[in-house]
């Protein structure tokens, strides 16, 4: 598996299976590291808390990255993750819509089948 398209760019698509593994491994990671700041830091102390909202937001492009290439294989813009702010329903449509439901068949706007390859 190539981990810099994966997390590090927004063109072409990727299948289910690719988006599970890629935010599987970003929820590990991220619990290994807030782990570790909290045992280092403790769980009150502000020099904890800055340098969790530090990884929170350095994970949150591969995060990104990983949707935006989902929503591409079912044929949508990356913005549709806007979505996500909306509490409940959005994060319900974004376990729907990029994790359960198959991909556009064949070539789309934004590349061609992952699964054809």
């Amino acid at each position: 598996m190539d981990w810099q398209f994966l997390f590090a760019t927004f063109e072409a698509r990727i299948g289910r299976q690719t988006f599970w593994i890629g935010h599987i491994v970003l929820a590990v990671v991220s619990l290994i590291i807030h782990g570790l700041i909290a045992v280092l830091f403790g769980y009150e102390s502000s020099a904890g808390a800055g340098l969790s909202t530090v990884v929170a937001l350095v994970l949150l492009y591969p995060s990104i990255a990983v949707g935006v290439k989902r929503l591409h294989d079912r044929d949508k813009s990356g913005w549709w993750l806007l979505l996500l702010i909306v509490p409940v329903i959005g994060i319900v449509w974004y376990i729907v819509e990029a994790g359960c439901l198959r991909g556009t068949v064949g070539q789309n706007r934004f590349g061609p089948d992952p699964l054809a390859a």
